[in-house]
């Protein structure tokens, strides 16, 4: 039976960015050669004498949140934390008309994007800075209550991407068109859907 060395004694350490190189240390060879993940080299340290080659160190290699262990029958990778999948949620485009044409004929547009179901129109009028009270409106509106009948708004594409009309809106719009709702009452999306609305600003304005 065949003596290992003083070698055994030693301690045998994974080298890191190292090259592909061979040393022959107390009459053995050890060699050392295994790139690991991120460009960095994983040492493997073998022996051979006289012509018998055994591995002297198979140690794991840690490199952040991940183990690996090589040669062996399995390699193992834990992450740290699972990667999140971020999936983008859907988006109204709304596009708001006001109700009188400008110099050139044409009526003015505001555009803006709310994430569906997640904000009421009124709310998304006032954070774009769009118009939506009339001059009544802007003194005596009861900010978003619903008691006041003040943010009237007329629906002309996109309807079905709302909510329905509420109690309070059948109270206070029971004689106006079916495409009128009240901007404190109206949900823009279902957190589902997705697509355009058109919204007409100030009909009762409308010429």
């Amino acid at each position: 039976m065949t003596r290992l060395p003083s070698l055994w004694n030693s301690v045998v350490h994974p080298i890191v960015n190292h090259p592909k190189r061979q040393d022959r240390r107390n009459g053995c060879t050890v060699d050392e050669d295994e790139r690991g993940p991120e460009g960095g080299r994983i040492s493997m340290a073998s022996l051979s004498f006289n012509g018998v080659n055994s591995v002297l160190f198979q140690p794991p290699v840690t490199f952040g949140a991940r183990n690996l262990r090589r040669r062996g029958t399995s390699v193992s990778v834990a992450a740290s934390s699972a990667a999140e999948v971020s999936s983008e949620k859907p988006e109204i485009e709304l596009e708001f008309v006001g109700p009188k044409a400008g110099a050139d004929g044409s009526l003015p547009v505001d555009r803006a994007k709310a994430v569906s179901g997640e904000k009421l129109l009124r709310n998304i009028m006032l954070d774009n800075k769009i118009e939506l009270y009339a001059a009544y409106g802007k003194v005596m509106n009861c900010g978003g209550g619903g008691s006041c009948g003040t943010c009237i708004v007329e629906i002309i594409e996109g309807k079905e991407l709302l909510n329905e009309r509420t109690n309070t809106e059948l109270k206070y719009l029971k004689k106006k068109p079916e495409s009128w709702r009240l901007a404190c009452q109206t949900i823009v999306g279902s957190k589902e859907n997705s697509g355009k609305v058109v919204v007409q600003r100030l009909p009762q304005w409308k010429k």
